[in-house]
């Protein structure tokens, strides 16, 4: 699994141009942090997640969905503490599941703190549904994880270490939050010899938000996010009930995706 997941993520980041920043694949679900540098973030989403969920029913076995029916989560990082915050929750996230006591002891497929910003991760083609003859699939993918463009490449130590306090401060947050609960640590080791087979028994409540932007405790950038994607809202709405009138050279909002992909819709520069 780990080889699958982080050669299809290579590949589909290579091919859409998105950068990688940082991962981390849970046992149930991936987090990502990266950068949509050509405006392709829903095809590479489509991409990379109908190739894990194809490899992974070859591998296992399995029948039907791979995953669930909602939503992918996506939220727009609007500052560069936000980024460093979102990169430190990922890394952290086998801790506040009480599977690992430290980031860095995560069996999984993920980025390591030392390797962000310029490490590189090799992954050879796995043995099941990745065909070299008939998808043209390459028998090795290189995956690396470039600097946000915020951050300039002399400033990458300095950014490095915000990035590895925060992953620490999310640790301690995980393990606190394991303790209230009264569990124990699963350990590396028995998390490796979990059958992918079993599922899990207790409720786990839904989820009530699904946010759209964060600001990494900024205040003062808060009101701006707000403001902005409640502009961007009103003006796609207006933009679309033109174009339902049969207005053809509406100009919607920059940010317009799907209307551009299946109408060819004009956006404002």
């Amino acid at each position: 699994m780990r080889e699958l997941l982080t050669y299809a993520l290579a590949t589909s980041a290579e091919r859409y141009g998105v950068a990688v920043h940082a991962f981390c694949a849970m046992s149930t679900h991936m987090h990502l942090v990266v950068t949509d540098t050509r405006g392709e973030l829903p095809d590479f989403l489509a991409h990379f997640h109908r190739i894990t969920a194809l490899g992974t029913q070859v591998l296992r076995k399995w029948e039907g969905s791979t995953w669930d029916h909602r939503q992918t989560s996506l939220v727009r990082l609007t500052t560069p503490e936000a980024v460093i915050d979102k990169i430190g929750y990922t890394l952290a996230n086998p801790v506040a599941s009480g599977l690992v006591r430290y980031a860095r002891d995560w069996p999984g497929a993920k980025s390591r703190v030392q390797e962000l910003g310029g490490g590189r991760v090799r992954a050879a083609r796995p043995r099941v549904y990745f065909d070299a003859e008939h998808g043209g699939w390459p028998d090795y993918a290189e995956l690396e994880f470039t600097l946000p463009p915020e951050v300039a490449p002399a400033d990458a130590d300095a950014w490095r270490e915000a990035v590895r306090a925060t992953v620490a401060e999310h640790e301690t947050r995980g393990r606190a939050e394991v303790a209230a609960n009264g569990w124990k640590f699963l350990g590396a080791d028995r998390a490796e010899k979990v059958s992918p087979y079993e599922r899990a028994t207790s409720f786990e409540p839904l989820v009530s938000r699904n946010p759209t932007f964060a600001v990494g405790a900024v205040a003062a950038a808060y009101a701006a996010a707000v403001k902005a994607l409640r502009e961007f809202r009103a003006a796609y709405d207006a933009a679309l009930e033109r174009w339902r009138a049969g207005v053809r050279d509406t100009v919607f909002p920059i940010g317009t995706w799907w209307m551009v992909r299946w109408h060819a819709v004009v956006v404002a520069a």
